[in-house]
C-alpha cells in the first residue's frame, strides 16, 4: 500500500472496476490536502487506540478527540458524524482486502482461474467480517445505506465478473447479492457468536454454494 488510504494501483482486469473504490461516501473532495490528511490520520490513529480499548459501542466523538487532543468540533467537521467516523475506519480495513483481491497473490488475486478464486473470495470476506464485526455493526445505523457504500458495490461487481468468467449460467449480479448475503456480517456473527458455529463450517457452505452453481474449481 502507498499509504493509509491509498492502494496499490494495478492494471485492472476486463470488466473490472478501474480502481478499489472506498467504504466511506464518495461525496467529499477526492484528495486531502497534507495538512487535513495529517489531521485525518491523527484522529483515525485515536481512534483505532480507543476502538482497541474500548471497542466500537463506547467510541464517541468526544473520546476522539480528547485522545487526539483537538477539539470536538475537529472530529465532526472531519466526518461529519458518528457513523462516518466508524465508516472512515472501516475505509483502512476494507481497502486491505480490496487489495488482496484486486492485486494480490492466488488464488484470490487476478492470478488464478476465476473457479478458483470465487473459492477463496468467501473465506476472506468471513474472516474480514469476522474480525471487524463490532466496528461493522456499529456502523450500520441505517439499514438502506448498507446498500450503497461502494465497498458493496465493488465486491458485487468483482463477484459478477468471476462469474461470468466461470461461465456460470443466470444473472451474474443477482448470484453475487446471494452469495454475498451467505457471508453478511450479521449473519456471520449470529452463527459464529450466537449460535456457536465454527468458521471452517460457513466456508464449506460457501465452497458447496460456488459448486452449486457450477464454478468447480
Amino acid at each position: 500500500m502507498t499509504g493509509p488510504d491509498t492502494p496499490p494501483p494495478r492494471r485492472p482486469e476486463p470488466g473490472e472496476a478501474r480502481t478499489p473504490l472506498p467504504l466511506a461516501p464518495t461525496d467529499g473532495p477526492p484528495q486531502l490536502r497534507a495538512d487535513a490528511a495529517r489531521n485525518r490520520t491523527l484522529l483515525l490513529d485515536a481512534a483505532s487506540r480507543l476502538l482497541a480499548g474500548c471497542g466500537a459501542a463506547d467510541l464517541t466523538m468526544e473520546s476522539v478527540a480528547a485522545a487526539a487532543g483537538v477539539g470536538k468540533g475537529t472530529v465532526f467537521r472531519r466526518f461529519g458524524d458518528r457513523a462516518g467516523l466508524l465508516l472512515a475506519l472501516l475505509d483502512h480495513r476494507e481497502r486491505q482486502l480490496q487489495a488482496a483481491f484486486l492485486s494480490g497473490p492466488p488464488p484470490l488475486g487476478p492470478d488464478a482461474p476465476a473457479a478458483e478464486r470465487l473459492h477463496a473470495f468467501g473465506p476472506a470476506v468471513l474472516r474480514h467480517e469476522r474480525d471487524h464485526h463490532p466496528l461493522i455493526l456499529a456502523s450500520r445505523t441505517d439499514p438502506l445505506r448498507n446498500y450503497s457504500v461502494p465497498a458493496l458495490h465493488l465486491r458485487i461487481n468483482h463477484i459478477a465478473m468471476l462469474l461470468r468468467q466461470a461461465n456460470v449460467p443466470g444473472d451474474p449480479e443477482l448470484l453475487a447479492h446471494t452469495l454475498l448475503a451467505s457471508v453478511d456480517t450479521a449473519l456471520v456473527h449470529h452463527l459464529t457468536t450466537e449460535r456457536g458455529m465454527p468458521l471452517e463450517r460457513l466456508e464449506e457452505a460457501w465452497h458447496h454454494l460456488v459448486n452449486r452453481l457450477g464454478a468447480v474449481a
